[in-house]
């Protein structure tokens, strides 16, 4: 069983593609948090996987709150996590290990990949070029069958990056994240055509259509899907998006 959490679809593709290899049945965190489903069953020397994006280089409070509530049921061979950055991760194995833990779980593995990055909503963040977002895709998918081959040996095994100043960036930064992140500056511009497609790709569905136009409900985790979605580059986030490109995982 394979647990995720994905906005833009970096994260969503490195599951589906761990999945489709053993035939493992994918769970959408954000549905399952809607459901009340936290308690499963699972197979004996049954494999547990959680793959997710870095927030702040930590595990997004999402898929913090879901592990918190988690309760396994059965004997289990082997933990892993694969987790999607823009650069680096910090001290986020470390912090999702005692997560684990504190439910009776023990992590065996840790992934990371580069994929291109999503967060927009800070001067002087934007997505990659082109040409680095399709690097990163390509070293992310010459890789994929090297993470597999580990999971299916069941290795203990950790490739994390944590960068610099690494404890700095988690345990105060990225700590503080969620104190001052907010969905209240998003609005849509002239260019809205009142598609809706806003309101389908949130995870956590915060937006509604109202009067033609987004409007969003104070449960934002900053995936920042509605703004990479929209057709028009209408959904704004004050004026920190101003200019900015748009990018959302899609096979070509």
């Amino acid at each position: 069983m394979i647990f995720y959490y994905s906005g833009c679809g970096n994260s969503r593709f490195i599951a589906q593609s761990i999945a489709e290899a053993f035939n493992e049945k994918l769970v959408f965190i954000p549905e399952a948090q809607r459901n009340n489903n936290f308690e499963y069953n699972l197979s004996e020397n049954e494999m547990l996987g959680f793959v997710y994006p870095i927030y702040s280089w930590r595990p997004p409070h999402l898929v913090d709150e879901f592990v918190n509530q988690l309760i396994i049921k059965g004997k289990l061979s082997y933990v892993w996590t694969a987790v999607t950055c823009g650069d680096n991760v910090g001290e986020t194995e470390s912090i999702f290990r005692k997560e684990l833990k504190d439910r009776g779980l023990e992590l065996d593995a840790a992934f990371c990949f580069k994929m291109p990055n999503t967060y927009v909503n800070m001067m002087g963040m934007s997505v990659d070029r082109v040409e680095v977002a399709d690097e990163k895709i390509a070293k992310a998918k010459e890789k994929l069958p090297k993470v597999i081959e580990i999971i299916k040996a069941k290795t203990a095994f950790s490739d994390m990056i944590k960068g610099g100043l690494p404890r700095f960036k988690s345990n105060v930064i990225g700590k503080s994240f969620y104190k001052w992140a907010s969905d209240k500056p998003f609005f849509a511009n002239e260019n809205c055509i009142s598609c809706g497609l806003c309101v389908k790709v949130c995870p956590v569905q915060n937006i509604t259509l109202e009067n033609g136009r987004p409007q969003w409900h104070g449960n934002c985790n900053t995936c920042d899907a509605c703004y990479h979605h929209c057709p028009k580059n209408a959904i704004q986030y004050g004026t920190k998006t101003r200019g900015k490109g748009q990018y959302y995982f899609k096979e070509k």
